[in-house]
């Protein structure tokens, strides 16, 4: 599926340009890349929004002004702070035969057998680097843990293989693991008081049996 984006070459003075358009709901950008020369441009930022919530931040975006038809990557962007406005987006001009490595999500699905047993999931890597054409890139790879028990854990090398792309990160990278349930304070606090309770018990009895013997 070709997302579409709508976008207009603009003028870069005066500055104050720039916050008269983003208060019209616009977010400013810049194009380069494959036989594109650096152009700022601007857009709806509701549309990127829309496109980037829907098919991820690795979607393939046909940028079209001025006749021309340019497929992209989002290869940075500059949000607002308190209101996540796209506030400047650099696009990167991709020649679609042609492999690029960008960052892929690992979701991991499924539950668990240890976390049944009382266990917890722990998850270390969240993204793992892949090469893919544009028209190829993954928008996240699933990781199947449902056989996993307390004390196993899974790698980079356990990820799923896809002929459409290749996982470029090192294989021993730990993505996650069933750990041992961890005893709350109240646990911990009642076998520190029973192990003393024992200990005094131990030194009463030593105590009465060197009295015995004197």
């Amino acid at each position: 599926m070709t997302n579409k984006l709508q976008v207009s070459k603009r003028e870069l003075r005066p500055r104050s340009l720039r916050t008269k358009l983003r208060n019209e709901g616009k977010a400013l950008g810049v194009v380069y890349g494959y036989k594109v020369d650096s152009t700022p441009i601007v857009f709806d930022e509701m549309d990127l929004r829309k496109i980037l919530r829907d098919h991820g931040d690795n979607a393939l975006i046909e940028l079209h002004y001025d006749g021309n038809k340019i497929n992209t990557l989002v290869h940075g962007s500059e949000t607002n702070p308190f209101t996540n406005f796209y506030q400047h987006v650099e696009f990167m001009a991709v020649k679609m035969d042609e492999e690029t490595e960008v960052e892929a999500d690992i979701v991991l699905v499924g539950d668990a057998k240890g976390v049944k047993e009382g266990g917890y999931l722990a998850q270390s890597l969240y993204k793992v680097t892949v090469a893919a054409t544009p028209a190829n890139i993954p928008e996240r790879i699933e990781l199947d843990v449902s056989d996993l028990e307390i004390g196993d854990s899974v790698t980079v090398a356990d990820l799923p293989k896809d002929k459409s792309y290749t996982i470029v990160s090192e294989s021993d990278m730990h993505i996650a693991s069933v750990n041992e349930p961890v005893a709350s304070e109240e646990e911990e606090t009642e076998e520190a008081s029973t192990e003393g309770e024992a200990s005094e018990g131990s030194s009463e009895e030593t105590e009465e049996s060197t009295e015995d013997k004197e």
